[in-house]
């Protein structure tokens, strides 16, 4: 494999009146991670898919080589060893993980005709790269739409793979996985260095930036801002670049006693194919976290509750005992979910900004759509979540992966739920939109908002929550509060090696 070197030098794109990239600049090599940093809409992403021939830029330099390059296309892209892993996945569900990591380069016999055999072996050869880490499901022949999001992950990335790259960029590719994958997946990174390939890495994970990055590119405002050595500089520098200088706001919440507070969800036994009888009560105004290593069913709780998944259990909302069997029962209850996977479970890509801000509440404008008032809402919520667009017409899918996840709050923001179900809502979201979400929560809470809030992030579990539910293999490993809030007893419930508190969810009291 021939050795790469490669810079975009003064790279601008734009998109009408907005700036995408005013000044992107990186330069990566052979044997090297270069971590791109940066907020949300800071032009990562676009700098990225003009790397791989995804976006024409409309200014700037590329050279490949030492020679200058333009990439018309992905495919171009890819026959000169360039490929990526984007946030957004890119299979195809009902093609199986076969056909979508060898689609367009399928392995032929003599030239011409698709050799099954072969492709399953070479599948199978790729899949083995994350042995150990995977459920014995994934297979060659699996169907994409019945896997779970970090397997489908893992297919990204062996898709991208499949090529031999030279240059292979890992655009936020660790939000959907374990900590066992990421560990695997770094692990193939070195070999990658050590292979001469040149690794790209998008991160919001500062331990994962500082773990395996040799350098970091630094983006604010579409412009490049500063390069730094990973063994030369710290977390603190590298935020006060990405946002100008000043610190992460901390949240401070007052103090709120949830003794007396009115009970607003109780679960008893709840129990689906992969749910093992959850119990657990939530108060109005507390913040009760979901913890565990991902993919131990707390995805299918949350999906549960809000009607999008069978299940058997008693569950009582707001003192009335309830069973909804579709997310509108769910909704019409004053129940409402922030999905995982905003892309494909939260928004609609080819509709505008206001059309999914209003999705599920168009009804409540008449017959005849007051379209005043609910553009005028739409535009009162927006900036209440400081949602950055050119207006609300444009599409949802020209919006950074933080923005559009506001879009998918501010959606259920409108009807004022009085239970929000949280399925990792900052996973892939920047410093900045992550303090703006938080301080959002602390404010819902004071208004008695009842939240359960699941985070892949257990920084922020930790940080956030009054009481936290570690789940394993489908069941509730320990009740962590008080004392007990802590990494130690987090990573150790997680990794099903603690045994559960002796105070059953239903008993023990919410410590702020």
């Amino acid at each position: 494999m021939t050795p790469i070197s490669l810079s975009a030098t003064h790279v601008t794109k734009h998109y009408g009146g907005v700036t995408a990239l005013a000044d992107g600049n990186i330069t990566v090599q052979a044997g090297q991670v270069v971590a791109l940093l940066g907020a949300n809409g800071s032009g990562k992403s676009t700098l990225s898919k003009i790397i791989t021939g995804v976006v024409a830029p409309d200014g700037g330099q590329l050279l490949l080589d030492n020679q200058p390059a333009k990439f018309s296309s992905p495919q171009v892209a890819k026959k000169l060893g360039i490929t990526a892993v984007y946030q957004e996945l890119s299979l195809i569900p009902d093609m199986t993980v076969a056909e979508n990591i060898w689609l367009t380069h399928e392995p032929l016999f003599l030239g011409f005709r698709l050799n099954k055999r072969v492709r399953k072996q070479k599948t199978q050869d790729l899949l083995d790269l994350f042995a150990g880490t995977v459920s014995a499901k994934l297979t060659p022949n699996i169907p994409v739409k019945e896997l779970t999001p970090d397997e489908r992950q893992i297919v990204e990335i062996l898709k991208a793979l499949s090529i031999d790259p030279r240059l292979i960029i890992l655009d936020e590719a660790t939000a959907s996985l374990d900590s066992q994958q990421v560990n695997r997946l770094f692990k193939l990174v070195n070999q990658w260095k050590d292979e001469g390939k040149a690794i790209v890495i998008v991160s919001h994970r500062m331990d994962e930036i500082f773990r395996i990055a040799d350098t970091a590119t630094v983006l604010r405002n579409g412009s490049t801002v500063g390069d730094r050595m990973i063994a030369e500089t710290n977390e603190q520098e590298i935020v006060e670049l990405m946002i100008a200088g000043s610190k992460p706001a901390e949240i401070v919440t007052e103090e709120t006693s949830l003794d007396h507070a009115p009970t607003r969800l109780k679960i008893h036994d709840l129990r689906t194919d992969k749910l093992k009888g959850i119990s657990l009560t939530l108060h109005d105004g507390e913040l009760l976290g979901i913890g565990g290593l991902q993919g131990q069913g707390q995805s299918d709780l949350l999906m549960a509750l809000f009607g999008a998944e069978s299940y058997r259990g008693e569950v009582t909302l707001s003192g009335r005992q309830v069973h909804f069997t579709h997310p509108k029962q769910a909704i019409q209850s004053n129940v409402t979910l922030v999905p995982g996977d905003r892309g494909r479970e939260g928004l609609l890509l080819n509709r505008s900004i206001l059309d999914n801000i209003m999705l599920p509440s168009w009804s409540d404008y008449g017959a005849l759509i007051k379209m005043g008032k609910a553009r005028g809402d739409a535009e009162k919520i927006s900036k209440e979540l400081n949602i950055v667009m050119s207006n609300l017409d444009a599409p949802v899918s020209s919006l950074s992966g933080g923005n559009a996840q506001k879009v998918v709050i501010s959606k259920w923001l409108l009807r004022e739920p009085k239970l929000l179900l949280l399925n990792d809502p900052t996973k892939g979201v920047d410093v900045g939109a992550k303090e703006e979400l938080y301080t959002l929560l602390a404010r819902l809470r004071k208004l008695g908002t009842a939240i359960l809030f699941y985070s892949s992030d257990d920084e922020e579990l930790l940080g956030l929550c009054d009481r936290i539910l570690v789940m394993h293999d489908g069941a509730v490993s320990a009740e962590l509060s008080g004392e007990r809030l802590t990494q130690a007893d987090l990573v150790s419930a997680s990794m099903g090696t603690s045994h559960p508190q002796t105070d059953s969810p239903q008993t023990t009291k919410a410590v702020d």
